[in-house]
């Protein structure tokens, strides 16, 4: 019987909903408890036991999908991101990698907005104060007052740029691709180097993907170039940034503040000194937040599962329904 390992952790509280789904195409389903993501030692637990996998941010290393041979055959990777899976030794081995783009583009760049428009305005911070019997009037300022720059001019980066002009913010872009001309003209986005992005935006808006450029792109070199009263928000992947040089960047007044999803190690470590710091929002990656884009993810993931597995998607249209 075909086999399918369920580790997606969006999709796992879900899994009684989805059984009669995999069961109409006659595949077996394995659900493990997961804590945010597999490791490498716990998909080997699993290795040789099933043909395609529904995953998150699992640990798909080159020495996991040698072990998963010659019966797996698929990955369906549960939203956009796969720098976890060795995608070039997949290939190599002849495994299919499957993603759902554009996912969560929607509710990531609201959430960017959020971030800047909390920061400008100061509500968390007077909202505290008040809460603590002081009637303070924190200073803010209006985003059109501010330069934004993105990094990452990807389809999330797009949306950002977009709202952010809504807001009357000059706009600042950078990307190692060239991006299209129509939309720059569009959306008045001066594209321009990295070092001159950071040394002019009050707000730095990481969208970058994760790769062997971007790891750790923002460094204790590169944050010394940022303006005193910036502000970085990371809402793509951890590994963007060199979080020791972060907390020292912020403990040191380099930089103004920060606004964080995501993290190198996640959870984030209890004992981090970001969740100290009065100058840092944070959030336990989950700026997807929709339940309109979870619901499209899970069946764009099942429909990328079984047509790697050579099966008839069709009549998922009607479980849909259902």
């Amino acid at each position: 019987m075909t086999t399918v390992l369920l580790t997606a952790p969006y999709m796992i509280p879900f899994a009684d909903r989805f059984r009669p789904v995999f069961e109409h195409y006659g595949l077996e389903l394995i659900v493990p408890t997961v804590h945010e993501r597999m490791s490498e030692d716990e998909l080997l637990a699993y290795a040789g036991q099933f043909d395609g996998t529904v995953c998150g941010d699992d640990r798909y290393t080159e020495r996991v999908l040698q072990r998963c041979l010659p019966r797996l055959k698929v990955i369906s990777k549960w939203g956009t991101g796969i720098d976890s899976i060795d995608k070039t030794a997949a290939e190599r081995l002849g495994i299919q990698v499957r993603n759902t783009p554009n996912a969560f583009t929607l509710p990531v760049a609201d959430s960017v907005m959020a971030y800047m428009l909390a920061f400008a305005r100061r509500q968390p911070w007077m909202d505290r104060e008040m809460k603590a019997g002081r009637w303070e009037k924190i200073p803010g300022r209006s985003l059109s007052e501010c330069t934004l720059g993105v990094i990452g001019v990807g389809n999330i980066g797009k949306a950002v740029i977009r709202r952010a002009r809504s807001f009357g913010m000059k706009l600042l872009g950078n990307d190692i691709i060239p991006i299209a001309p129509d939309f720059v003209v569009e959306n008045n986005v001066e594209m321009t180097s990295l070092e001159d992005l950071l040394s002019r935006a009050d707000f730095v808006s990481l969208n970058a993907d994760l790769n062997p450029t971007s790891r750790h792109l923002i460094n204790a070199e590169t944050l010394r170039k940022m303006k005193p009263g910036a502000v970085l928000i990371n809402t793509a992947r951890g590994p963007l940034v060199d979080e020791p040089a972060l907390a020292a960047a912020l403990q040191s007044g380099q930089i103004a503040g920060a606004a964080l999803d995501v993290f190198e190690v996640e959870p984030l470590p209890l004992d981090s000194p970001l969740m100290k710091m009065d100058n840092v929002m944070l959030a336990p990656h989950n700026t997807n937040s929709s339940p309109s884009a979870w619901e499209r993810v899970h069946w764009s993931t099942i429909r990328n599962l079984l047509e790697s597995l050579g099966l008839d998607s069709r009549d998922l249209s009607r479980f849909q329904e259902a």
